[in-house]
């Protein structure tokens, strides 16, 4: 076929990549289960006007979104398909979960975005978000909860860390105003080599410290305490910033992570108001979140703490090395004569296996090693890969035997 039949962008999941995404799925929502956080799911369909009030849709990334409207009689709204889960997290936990309490929630959900060409436009998320007076315990015990996932799939991640206050107080330094600090920002995150130059021409009394802070990454607290004395002198806005960053780092340091200090890695800067963190595996983003603080107050809620993080389902899946199939002992139950009494005794001879814990399909083959059981008016015979039948009468012995046929 020249044409795909799927739509641009789309992606079929087929049975071995839906295991590897279940076995996310399950390390995943097992991990915060266990850390106190409850399931959530929200509706693909959001109102556009939430993110755009929250500020989460950068020019470009508004270009991206999936966007229409929501036709009502003669009246109707914008709405988006959700390109984002934090957003409508946070509106669910104003109407219906603000009762001043900490919120911990979780869930697996899919975000679209436009892309060019075949790249894909629907991704899977594993997102966590905690709402509510948390600070620093929370900053700190979500990246232990992301590097707990990657560690129930057997992944090693490197964790870098980053707080957008540090570029932001140098941006004003500068004497930019809001929408030039993004636009220098962006450029200096897509690597423009003018970029720092200019800033360093508007900032001489920091000068060269500038490549430091923002083209080199550096280790734990001690790079933070090289920024410190590099900078407080000249941006003195820096100081808490590199308080909250040297609270959490002490705290993950102590706790044996390594951790990389990145000033400029986020690329919504505007959007977080506190430490954020990114976790790589091989060379792979495989997802990252921070503090926001401004955002439950900005959809129409009370002021409440927050911060929050997404796994990338489909490129941890990916990651994965394909399990040894597990030993189902795979049976098939074949009703001998096509009647309503033969194939009634069949399904359930097959209901009453699988409560034994046996795999049973009536419809079908058995796999390769499985076994083979005839349901006839005489009774029931079983046979294993070889072919050769034994004739019992009745479920229990029918069930051992199926473990014998296949060699349990």
């Amino acid at each position: 076929m020249d044409r795909p039949l799927r739509c641009a962008g789309m992606r079929d999941i087929l049975p071995d990549e839906m295991r590897r995404f279940r076995r996310v799925e399950e390390a995943f929502r097992t991990a915060c289960l266990g850390w106190g956080y409850d399931e959530v799911r929200t509706p693909a369909l959001e109102h556009l006007h939430l993110f755009t009030t929250a500020g989460t849709l950068s020019p470009q990334m508004l270009g991206r979104v999936y966007s229409f409207l929501d036709w009502d009689g003669w009246s109707g709204e914008r709405v988006v398909m959700r390109p984002d889960s934090t957003i409508p997290a946070a509106r669910l936990y104003t109407e219906s979960l603000d009762g001043g309490r900490v919120a911990k929630l979780f869930y697996v959900q899919n975000v679209f975005r436009f892309a060019e060409g075949d790249e894909s436009r629907e991704d899977w998320q594993c997102g966590v978000e905690l709402i509510g007076e948390s600070q620093p315990q929370g900053d700190v015990e979500l990246v232990l909860l992301a590097r707990e996932v990657l560690g129930r799939l057997g992944l090693q991640a490197d964790l870098r860390i980053s707080h957008p206050g540090l570029v932001r107080a140098v941006l004003s330094r500068a004497g930019l105003d809001a929408s030039e600090q993004l636009a220098l920002y962006d450029r200096i995150l897509d690597g423009d080599d003018s970029a720092v130059p200019e800033l360093q021409g508007r900032l001489p009394e920091v000068g060269a410290s500038l490549e430091m802070l923002l083209g080199i990454e550096g280790e734990g607290r001690a790079y933070l305490g090289n920024v410190r004395s590099a900078f407080l002198g000249s941006v003195p806005e820096m100081e808490g910033p590199l308080d909250e960053l040297a609270v959490v780092a002490g705290a993950l340091e102590g706790l044996g992570c390594r951790i990389l200090i990145s000033a400029a890695m986020v690329r919504n800067f505007e959007y977080y108001t506190g430490p954020a963190f990114q976790l790589e595996v091989v060379g792979r983003r495989v997802g990252g979140g921070g503090r926001y603080d401004a955002l439950v107050s900005l959809i129409g809620g009370g002021q409440a703490p927050a911060s929050g993080f997404a796994l990338e389902a489909g490129v941890l899946a990916g990651l994965l090395v394909d399990e040894e199939p597990r030993r189902r002992l795979p049976a098939t139950v074949v009703a001998k004569a096509m009647d309503s009494a033969s194939l009634a005794a069949a399904f359930g001879l097959a209901a009453a296996l699988r409560e034994r814990g046996l795999a049973v399909q009536v419809a079908g083959s058995p796999p390769d090693g499985g076994a083979r059981v005839e349901v006839s008016g005489e009774g029931f015979a079983v046979s294993g890969a070889a072919g050769k039948a034994r004739r019992v009468d009745s479920v229990e012995v029918v069930a051992e035997a199926l473990r014998e046929a296949a060699g349990d």
